[in-house]
């Protein structure tokens, strides 16, 4: 199994930048940049090529609405270049809070447009004339819809990789289908490995018997806190605040996708709680119903026979990527622990 880790956008970017050597030597794999309404991901992708030499490189994500197809392959491309073929493009539609919030753009049939997306993308990193006839993207732009003056170009530079690898973040299960179908990684959120083959297994099914071989077998990427010791357990408490943001506050009522998630998974009375709670501006209170077994199973924070036993249920249950988020309060014990998890992993 490959290591990732999980690079937060609020604070200390350089600072854990200056890490990734350590991390690097310590077997860490990929490193994932999450771009939210933060400063952009693509800026701080290539400040970590430059910073890095063996470690892959990805956006964890780039939301599909702020960026044109074309110039998704082109950031791509660039990143792909500069890194010496080490970038992976993480690709997601986040949610109409932020995207119409925070950009102004509709959001509108994000799992018919992630499509358009990579096949655009595609078409760009083959060195083909643009052009596209979708639902949404229409390359060059008609007569009508623009000036009628768009040519169908082809990107001037020749890229390092004809395909650069795609991974999209889903967990609806149209969305994962499409993950499955057409992409060679899939990011799920909160994944808990004993119920991932009751909420996505039919639709990873659907997505695989129309998966082109050339793609390989499906890249699953869970993502899990890490921490590993005899008196750790009590650190599973510091996801509480972010799960009860994500069950609670990431969307509208009937509208938040990780609360119809959590719901999936079992918790429907704790979920319509914990939601009820966050926006009546209880934070407290909600992050105190996030049920214990769910911060347990969906984390790797524990003894060390609990964290082993932990990779092996994702193991078995497809994971081939774990993306960890260290908990430690000094570099080296971070360090430590991302070759203790490689270890574990094996």
């Amino acid at each position: 199994m490959r290591i990732g880790m999980a690079l937060g956008y609020s604070k200390g970017f350089k600072e854990t930048v200056a890490e990734l050597a350590d991390h690097e030597r310590a077997g860490l794999d990929i490193v994932f940049v999450a771009e939210a309404y933060s400063f952009d991901a693509v800026s701080q992708m290539g400040y970590i090529a430059a910073k890095t030499e063996r470690l892959l490189i990805a956006s964890g994500i780039l939301p599909i609405y702020t960026r044109t197809p074309a110039l998704l392959a082109m950031t791509a491309a660039g990143l792909d270049s500069v890194s010496d073929g080490r970038f992976v493009l993480g690709i997601g539609t986040s949610g109409p809070q932020v995207i119409e919030g925070f950009h102004g753009v509709p959001y509108t049939a994000p799992i018919a447009r992630t499509r358009e997306v990579i096949e655009i993308c595609r078409k760009v990193w083959r060195r083909e004339r643009l052009e596209y006839d979708g639902r949404y993207y229409t390359l060059p732009l008609p007569e009508g819809m623009g000036t009628g003056l768009g040519k169908p170009l082809k990107l001037i530079n020749h890229p390092l990789r004809a395909r650069i690898p795609i991974v999209v973040a889903a967990i609806g299960p149209k969305n994962v289908a499409m993950a499955a179908e057409l992409a060679e990684g899939w990011e799920p959120i909160f994944y808990l490995p004993e119920k991932a083959a009751d909420v996505w297994g039919a639709s990873l099914a659907e997505g695989a018997a129309r998966r082109d071989p050339e793609l390989g077998t499906l890249d699953v990427v869970a993502q899990a806190p890490l921490a590993i010791g005899e008196d750790v357990t009590g650190l599973r408490d510091l996801v509480r605040p972010t799960l009860a943001l994500y069950i609670g506050g990431m969307g509208a009522r009937g509208r938040n996708f990780y609360n119809d998630l959590a719901r999936r998974y079992g918790y429907e009375r704790e979920a319509e709680r914990i939601q009820d709670l966050y926006l009546e501006g209880k934070k407290d209170e909600a992050a105190a119903l996030v049920p214990d077994d769910l911060l347990e199973r969906i984390s790797l924070i524990g003894p060390e026979g609990f964290v082993r036993d932990r990779i092996a249920a994702m193991r078995e249950s497809g994971v081939t990527t774990i993306n960890v988020t260290p908990i430690a309060d000094t570099r080296a014990e971070r360090v430590k622990l991302i070759e203790r998890v490689k270890e574990l992993a094996g």
